[in-house]
């Protein structure tokens, strides 16, 4: 490229939706978002970490056929730079010298004129990459008309020692490409991280993300750039794509970019209910379901997950079921009509008596003499969960599971019964958080939502006791603490992985807490087989909270003990491990 130094750069940010391993589908999203580029008069454009591949492409990222395809796209689309148009900054995964590296090029001039590789790769939360990656050296900057931009991939600047090494070796700029996923708080701390590194480095930075749903991940772009004095230039909108050229000048030596339009942040219930909206429509979307199918309780659950599904794909494309038995309520049958007339979905009534009656009669010579119990009950939940896989298998529609993270967080969820189904767009909220967000949709919607304005969750939904209805008089509350007091014990013993003692110092009741840490334990078999579904929280079950199903341990519920000095006064001894005694 030509070395001589500009004065003037403008920058195009592409925060995009790509698709794991869509790779010719990805490709062409980068020539239409580079042909928007060239009219716009666009010197470079950008594109988030792994654009190619899709992220995160797990461990299809190690079959040489999708990194022999991945490069050809590469190649394809730096022959096509010879057209005197944008340079490109796209990222791929690359081998070189054995070694896979999660890697971002620069295309130019029709060749490939530089690759940098991540340097810090993550191994913690939902993240993997030490599995399949190996890391890169530190990357000096890369020249584009002259002007040295810095590379530092994602996590790489969630430390200092990256970015310390590109402003070392004569950076101008950092532009930091990225698939950071949506949870609660997030774009706050990359902020933070963000301006630390500009702090560090005196460096104006481009933060660019993607957006989108793949599988359990929401990602919610959010890109910004921020000068050097920390200033924010231009922030693009949380979930949705957009291309937007920026236009940076040099004066007396400091990059600065021309402000630019500054999309305000989302509410936290707002971001968390159109994160599970997007998880659900691209699950759907992007695994090429016609549309999907859910039961309909009545219930506050099922009535958030219908809304959502209508949000995510349209009224068309969602057919809502009632599965009636014995202790089904007036009251559940009027809330279900209501909440599919509401929201204009298709909606069915099929009842299951005569199903239940004929398996408790195939099962009696086999129950003969044992008395009545759950397992009564749970028939009723597993044959509501055959009649919904059998109108997906006859018309090609996912079934939507509807159980929150407090029934999966406690096995109040039955096995092959309402665990059924292809994802969850709720198994990240507690109770407590799906009547926050079904009250907030009564009076507010996405923009990119397609369902009815105004409210769709009947009131009544939202006050009455929940109950799974599978004998008299049931209430959710008959096994369970009351949701206020649940879903705070569950937050400190899932998400902040608290000792029993502080929950109890915290003012909870002992008995309470003690039931259960030990409901959450005998409930990880349950766990591992239930539907994926959208993460919203800061660790969700599954990508996140990795537990063995088979464990004897248990927290005693008293305060941790002190350290036996005497064991470990040999700090080389103490910090050897097993493996050494």
């Amino acid at each position: 490229m030509d070395e001589r130094p500009a004065d003037r750069l403008a920058i195009t940010v592409a925060q995009l939706n790509p698709i794991v391993g869509d790779v010719s589908g990805n490709l062409d999203r980068a020539r239409a978002a580079r042909a928007q580029a060239a009219r716009d008069g666009a010197d470079v454009i950008a594109f988030s970490e792994l654009f190619i591949a899709g992220y995160p492409p797990e461990d299809l990222v190690l079959k040489p056929a999708f990194q022999a395809a991945c490069r050809g796209a590469v190649e394809t689309l730096a022959r096509e730079t010879g057209d005197g148009g944008p340079a490109v900054l796209i990222g791929t995964p690359w081998v070189e010298d054995g070694k896979l590296y999660n890697a971002y090029v620069l295309l130019h001039g029709g060749r490939i004129e530089a690759t940098r590789f991540k340097v810090d790769l993550p191994n913690y939360g939902v993240f993997d990459e030490k599995r399949v990656f190996a890391p890169g050296p530190m990357p000096g900057p890369v020249a584009v008309k002259g002007i040295r931009l810095g590379i530092p991939i994602c996590e790489d600047i969630w430390g200092s020692e990256v970015v310390e090494c590109v402003a070392e070796t004569g950076g101008e700029i950092l532009l930091v490409p990225n698939g950071s996923p949506y949870w609660r708080g997030k774009s706050d701390d990359r902020l933070n991280i963000a301006v630390n590194r500009v702090v560090e480095s005196g460096l104006p930075l481009v933060y660019i993300n993607m957006v989108g749903g793949q599988d359990e991940l929401v990602f919610d772009g959010v890109s910004f750039a921020l000068n050097a004095d920390r200033s924010i230039a231009f922030q693009l909108p949380a979930f949705h794509e957009a291309v937007l050229t920026t236009h940076w000048t040099r004066i007396d030596g400091v990059w600065r970019c021309a402000q630019g339009p500054i999309a305000a942040a989302a509410e936290p219930d707002q971001a968390d209910y159109t994160a599970c909206m997007i998880g659900l429509r691209d699950y759907v979307d992007k695994n090429r379901f016609r549309g999907v199918v859910l039961g309909l309780s009545g219930g506050v659950d099922s009535a958030l997950c219908a809304a959502l599904a209508t949000d995510a794909l349209g009224a068309a494309r969602v057919r809502g079921v009632m599965l009636p038995f014995r202790y089904t309520s007036q009251q559940s049958l009027d809330d279900a009509g209501s909440i599919a007339r509401a929201l204009g979905v298709r909606y069915d009534t099929v009842p299951i008596e005569s199903a239940v009656r004929g398996l408790e009669t195939a099962l009696a010579g086999v129950f003969a003499g044992a008395p009545r119990d759950v397992t009564e009950e749970n028939l009723q939940a597993r044959v509501r969960g055959t009649i919904l896989m059998a109108i997906s298998n006859k018309f090609g529609l996912m079934v939507v599971t509807t159980g929150n993270k407090s029934e999966m967080s406690v096995g109040y969820a039955t096995l092959y019964g309402d665990m059924n189904g292809g994802f969850n767009p709720i198994k990240d909220l507690y109770k407590t958080e799906v009547y926050r967000l079904a009250r907030l949709r009564n009076s507010w919607k996405p923009d990119a939502a397609l369902g009815p304005d105004g409210p769709v969750i009947p009131e009544n939904v939202l006050t009455r006791a929940p109950s799974a209805e599978l004998r008299e008089n049931q209430t959710d509350q008959d096994t369970l603490p009351p949701y206020d007091a649940l879903d705070q014990i569950l937050e400190r013993l899932v998400e902040r992985e608290e000792p029993l003692a502080a929950i109890v110092a915290a003012g909870f009741d002992r008995e309470t807490v003690v039931k259960v840490e030990r409901m959450l334990n005998l409930a990880e078999y349950k766990r591992r087989q239930a539907a994926p579904g959208v993460k919203v929280t800061l660790k969700n079950f599954g990508r996140d909270r990795r537990y063995p199903i088979t464990s004897r341990f248990h927290d005693p519920g008293t305060a941790l003990p002190e350290p036996d000095r005497a064991l470990t006064k040999n700090s080389t001894l103490a910090k050897a491990g097993a493996a050494d005694f």
